[in-house]
């Protein structure tokens, strides 16, 4: 029995982008609003008095960043995919669970693990790398923020099975 490949974002599957094109209207603002908003409470924590100046300099790159963070995730997880079919008869299928239902095998779980930490580690660097021009904003608070976002907007949906 052949099994469907899924990949998955912070908000949605993306193989629904090319089933559904129109979702995308529904997608991008929600990926956006997440972003916003954590870069908003985090700055809200922080007690910083430039909040408005803050998210309206930094809000494009933190989303356009996040997706491509995403991606890397995207990709670590497709390479378990593609590196469980030649070992399928040697792991009895059990390395296939990567892309469907983690919590269906152990290794399956911690190479999905590993997939969320790879890019939320990619979230944090690329994130500090696009706060690197701002001014508003200390040492301190560029880490803070970064970390808040790596955390909270790392692709968890990896670990929703999907059958």
């Amino acid at each position: 029995m052949k099994k469907q490949t899924r990949v998955y974002n912070l908000l949605f599957p993306i193989w629904l982008i090319w089933l559904f094109p129109q979702v995308l209207v529904f997608v991008i603002p929600g990926n956006l609003l997440v972003d916003c908003a954590v870069l908003f409470l985090a700055l809200l924590a922080l007690k910083h008095p430039q909040k408005g100046a803050v998210i309206k300099k930094l809000w494009w790159k933190f989303w356009l960043l996040g997706f491509a963070a995403d991606g890397v995730g995207v990709a670590w997880m497709f390479l378990g995919w593609l590196l469980a079919i030649p070992f399928e008869d040697f792991w009895d299928d059990t390395l296939r669970y990567i892309m469907h239902n983690p919590f269906g095998h152990p290794l399956a779980f911690l190479w999905t693990l590993a997939g969320v930490a790879i890019a939320g580690v990619c979230i944090y660097f690329f994130d500090r790398r696009a706060m690197r021009s701002c001014g508003l904003l200390s040492e301190r608070e560029k880490g803070v923020t970064a970390l808040a976002l790596a955390i909270v907007t790392a692709p968890w949906l990896f670990f929703v099975p999907m059958y």
